[in-house]
């Protein structure tokens, strides 16, 4: 998939999700949906630079994540929330 350059240095995530789903629409060198191959994209560089992102750009990244379900009209998953909002029963011990 060819990306426009510097579309994950943009301070609007707005623009980066514009801009990813673009490229993963045009492309015909993916191998799933358009949304998926974007998001893929988005997570591969967030995951690559690591620690050596910014708080802000960071925070713009994962805000793209968003605009990028809704430019898709995909709903978010409620296994983000499921996973924290499930606690788990304490463990009992053994011979207590």
């Amino acid at each position: 998939m060819d990306l426009e350059g510097g579309v994950f240095k943009k301070d609007d995530p707005k623009a980066i999700a514009r801009s990813l789903k673009r490229s993963a629409e045009q492309s015909r060198r993916r191998k799933s949906e358009p949304f998926r191959s974007a998001m893929s994209m988005l997570n591969l560089y967030i995951n690559r630079a690591g620690t050596n992102l910014s708080r802000k750009q960071t925070a713009t990244l994962n805000k793209a994540k968003d605009e990028l379900r809704a430019l898709f009209g995909k709903a978010e998953t409620g296994s983000r929330t499921a996973k924290n909002s499930s606690q788990k029963a304490p463990r009992k011990r053994r011979g207590a």
